[in-house]
């Protein structure tokens, strides 16, 4: 079969399970260690009512730790595999496999640059991490592609049918010497894309991807778009948000229609030690039979909880505790990547 048939599948289709990364005393997480936790806890404990999950910590003792914590909260730790990797923080959106799929159950990981979001932090091991996997054998014999180009999960929403959606303003700062034009060719030709759609505003205080489109838009069934919008006009975010709104009412469907809005609700301002945080619920997790949403102590967590549920049909609703993530400037969606069906980790 040709590799044009490839693919990089909508994350509403079927999955084998969810990765993410405990945190440690080495990693970023540190100053504020065992509140993290807890949401990596009640996370663990929602995806294993629905798949597996796989965990990667840094060395034996924390593989215990991060077991004890999870079995005492209920977790399914039969639907749990640890895998024992360095790395140096646990945002795995951003680090871990882009994989495509094609017809015949053939599976290929994008093994992207992974830079520390265009070099803002140190990401040796990071970058390294899925070639680690893959040498754990934890993939099976699926294929496995190094790509030389500047890349994170985080940065792009897909369709499932061939259509990519980014933000301009993330990938221009990894790539400032190239044109649009060069990008969407790379974007194309790496993940077997029809077309590439463009946002030029959108922007979270507190976001440090540089507008990853998960914090902003995402992709939903029957061609909608869920997307944080912001009803404060007051609010330093409300012109970008109300342009990005805009601008996504303007796309279209590769079949000539409109998507299917489904603005988000704004949370009132989350400020920590005088800096405002990125509280945005845009950020969810979908998994099999289920959507993860992140709340975080505000009025509008339920209405929130309601619109994506109501744009993911079918699905339960479960809300995730992500006020902690925030303190380090991403959510719910940027500490897992998951792994579509046809890629089985071997045991």
């Amino acid at each position: 079969m040709s590799q044009d048939t490839f693919r990089l599948p909508a994350e509403w289709e079927r999955q084998s399970a969810v990765l993410i990364a405990w945190p440690h005393a080495d990693t970023d997480w540190a100053e504020r260690l065992a509140e993290v936790e807890t949401t990596y806890v009640a996370l663990a404990t929602a995806v294993t009512r629905f798949e597996d999950l796989i965990v990667v910590v840094a060395d034996e003792t924390l593989g215990v730790h991060a077991e004890t914590a999870m079995r005492a909260a209920g977790a399914d730790l039969s639907r749990i595999r640890f895998v024992r990797l360095p790395y140096d923080d646990t945002w795995l959106r951003d680090s871990g496999p882009i994989t495509l799929v094609d017809n015949d159950g053939k599976v290929r990981l994008n093994d992207f640059r992974f830079t520390g979001w265009g070099g803002k932090f140190g990401a040796e091991q990071d970058d390294a991490l899925i070639a680690g996997l893959v040498d754990a054998g934890v993939f099976g014999n699926a294929g496995h592609k190094r790509i030389d180009w500047a890349l994170e999960g985080g940065g792009i929403e897909s369709d499932g049918e061939g259509t990519v959606l980014t933000t301009w303003r993330c990938l221009v700062q990894r790539h400032p010497d190239e044109s649009r034009e060069s990008m969407t060719g790379t974007l194309v030709d790496g993940l077997h894309a029809r077309r590439v759609l463009w946002l030029d505003y959108g922007y979270l205080e507190g976001d440090d991807t540089d507008a990853h489109i998960d914090t902003l838009a995402r992709f939903a069934p029957g061609n909608g778009i869920v997307f944080q919008a912001c009803d404060d006009a007051s609010d330093p975010h409300s012109d970008e948000l109300t342009r990005m709104a805009g601008e996504l009412a303007a796309l279209r469907t590769v079949d000539g229609k409109p998507y299917t809005l489904y603005p988000l609700p704004w949370a009132q301002p989350i400020v920590d030690e005088g800096r405002r945080l990125a509280a945005s619920y845009a950020n969810y997790l979908i998994v099999n039979g289920a959507v993860l949403v992140p709340a975080y102590g505000d009025a509008v967590d339920d209405e929130a909880a309601r619109i994506i549920g109501t744009a993911h049909p079918g699905r339960e609703v479960v809300q995730v505790p992500c006020r902690p993530l925030i303190w380090q400037n991403g959510s719910l969606h940027c500490i897992t990547m998951q792994l579509p069906a046809a890629l089985s980790p071997t045991a």
